[in-house]
């Protein structure tokens, strides 16, 4: 299972709570999350392979219900707040962890609110209200939002925060129980390659897969990066004003907790810029007839600009999202041709 604590040079912090890992992967949780997630394909992919010299396979989380991962992660937290008699939640999000909040407080009878910044995508604001959660912009960035969500919960009792990423059920939900499909969908993967925002996913993924051998590759954009900038200088950026970037999912701050779990099992990030990012968009949609949004093109981008050393390995690419706004999408398949593609 892994260690359930990291130790780092400011101190002892606590990964995860080895109990709830085990109700989330394993138990009465991982049920109640098993009824309201799809186990999403994975796919060989030829021409990236071709390209990279790997065996290349893609996660396609884009097909989750919600269009995301953080379904899974969502379905946790609310599972076991519900189980608890807990009635309402607040979150933040960039639009996916929001999705997944409204989709698992419909499921479990819970009052959901999702605040968000000026940066997020219509698409993904009109889902989750669909979904039946009060939607409420709240700042100009992620964690401006996050900051507001966490103070309304610090004055009501009865509301309950839900992390996107600094949670014991969110990191396991997300990263734990995807590791887990993959390994089981594909028992010989010998490397496994996810986007890093605040480092939940990737964290829950290490967990699960560095200690059976297999290598974790995290990505970001090169624009908003601050679990690299926290592994580059030594220390996490829990608050982190970086680049405007297409990936909006990605960016913002990290914790201590996901930036003490990126040194013990993801220390390698690779940076993609924004031009590679928008390339691959294009790319997983006319070449691999995938649609994906700007957070999990990193990956694919990675491989297509060689960032990361494959060659030789078989790698499981984690396509994180498929919610893109339509017309960025018309935008970028108008436009010139990419360059390298």
């Amino acid at each position: 299972m892994g260690r359930g604590e990291i130790v780092v040079a400011c101190g002892s912090v606590r990964a995860f709570d080895q109990e709830i890992w085990r109700e989330v992967t394993g138990g009465a949780i991982a049920e109640r999350v098993r009824r309201l997630v799809r186990v999403t394909p994975l796919v060989p992919v030829p021409a990236l392979g071709r390209r990279t010299g790997a065996d290349v396979w893609l996660k396609l989380e884009a097909l989750q219900r919600t269009g995301s991962f953080k379904l899974r992660g969502a379905a946790a937290r609310l599972a076991a707040v519900a189980a608890a008699g807990g009635k309402r939640v607040i979150a933040a999000s960039a639009g996916n962890h929001g999705l997944g909040v409204a989709q698992a407080a419909r499921a479990f009878d819970l009052e959901g609110t999702v605040l968000v910044s000026t940066l997020t995508p219509a698409v993904k604001k009109n889902g989750i209200a669909a979904l039946g959660a009060r939607v409420e912009v709240a700042g100009g960035t992620y964690d401006e939002a996050e900051a507001e969500a966490r103070r309304r919960a610090g004055e009501d009792p009865t509301l309950t925060f839900v992390s996107a990423f600094d949670d014991d059920h969110v990191i396991a939900g997300n990263g734990g129980l995807l590791g887990r499909e993959i390994m089981a969908q594909l028992p010989d993967v010998q490397a496994v390659v996810a986007p890093v925002g605040g480092g939940g996913l990737a964290g829950g993924l290490g967990v699960e897969l560095v200690p059976r051998g297999i290598k974790l590759f995290g990505v970001s954009p090169e624009a908003n990066c601050a679990m690299r900038r926290s592994i580059d200088d030594g220390r996490a950026y829990t608050s982190y004003s970086g680049g405007p970037t297409l990936a909006e999912g990605l960016e913002g701050a990290v914790s201590e907790r996901t930036y003490a779990m990126a040194k013990d099992y993801f220390p390698e990030i690779a940076l993609v810029s924004e031009v590679a990012i928008r390339e691959a968009i294009v790319y997983a949609y006319r070449t691999l007839g995938i649609l994906c949004e700007a957070s999990a093109a990193v990956g694919i981008a990675a491989l297509l600009q060689d960032a990361i050393a494959l060659r030789g390995r078989r790698v499981v690419v984690v396509v994180s999202g498929g919610n893109i706004e339509p017309d960025l999408l018309d935008q970028l398949l108008s436009g010139p041709a990419p360059t390298g593609v």
